[in-house]
């Protein structure tokens, strides 16, 4: 009889389809994400400096590039690369030594722009501003030269996804921690940009680069020594 089928054949893509990210999941993931952009280090410290020194499209950008760095570290997480590079002692060795000497740079940098300009009369210190492609591009390579990123990342995102994650929900979770962190970056550097006057006078900026000079470089020797 048409449209009935013949009994023991089975039914054909009967198979069930595959869980999605729950708003539960979604939600506790990016409570995850953002306790750790909101933890104080090297991201929190650059994010900061430029907001206070070059103003709130600085301190911005470089809140993006940080978030962009996120980004493609949730990326190679969900896909198992940065897991390869957790495993591997030389990798990450590697990443760390190389990161942790770039931020030593930055806190040197700014060290010397103060022992310079600390031979200056106050009234005569010219106070350098960072581009905001500058403070991006700073605030990526910090994020994608620091391997406890991906680290994090490794052990967060199989918590939040199935067994056999599809595309779908690795770019759900990894736009969702830009989404935080980027928002995080973006309000902490609005708010020092509100004080950028502060900041910005001579006496108060040589304290502040001496102060977020020698963070950077204390992180760099951390981590290089960690």
């Amino acid at each position: 009889m048409a449209g009935l089928r013949r009994p023991g054949k089975p039914v054909a893509n009967c198979g069930y389809a595959r869980p999605m990210v729950s708003g539960v999941q979604m939600l506790a993931f990016m409570g995850v994400v953002l306790l750790a952009a909101m933890a104080p280090g090297p991201d929190f410290i650059l994010v900061t400096r430029h907001g206070a020194v070059s103003g709130r499209r600085a301190g911005v950008a470089a809140g993006l590039g940080i978030a962009s760095g996120v980004f493609v570290w949730a990326v190679v997480a969900a896909f198992g690369v940065a897991s390869l590079l957790a495993a591997s002692a030389i990798a990450f060795t590697i990443v760390k030594l190389i990161g942790a000497v770039y931020l030593a740079y930055l806190g040197i940098k700014a060290l010397i722009g103060v022992w310079r300009h600390g031979k200056q009369a106050t009234a005569e210190v010219k106070l350098a501003t960072v581009r905001p492609l500058v403070a991006f591009r700073q605030g990526l390579v910090t994020n994608l030269l620091n391997p406890k990123c991906a680290a994090l990342f490794v052990a967060l995102m199989p918590q939040f996804l199935s067994n056999h994650p599809h595309t779908g929900e690795t770019l759900l979770l990894s736009g969702l921690a830009v989404l935080v962190t980027g928002v995080w970056f973006s309000v902490l550097a609005n708010l020092v940009g509100l004080l950028k006057r502060f900041f910005t006078s001579p006496r108060v900026r040589r304290v502040l680069d001496t102060v977020t000079g020698t963070i950077l470089v204390a992180f760099g020797i951390k981590i290089a020594l960690d």
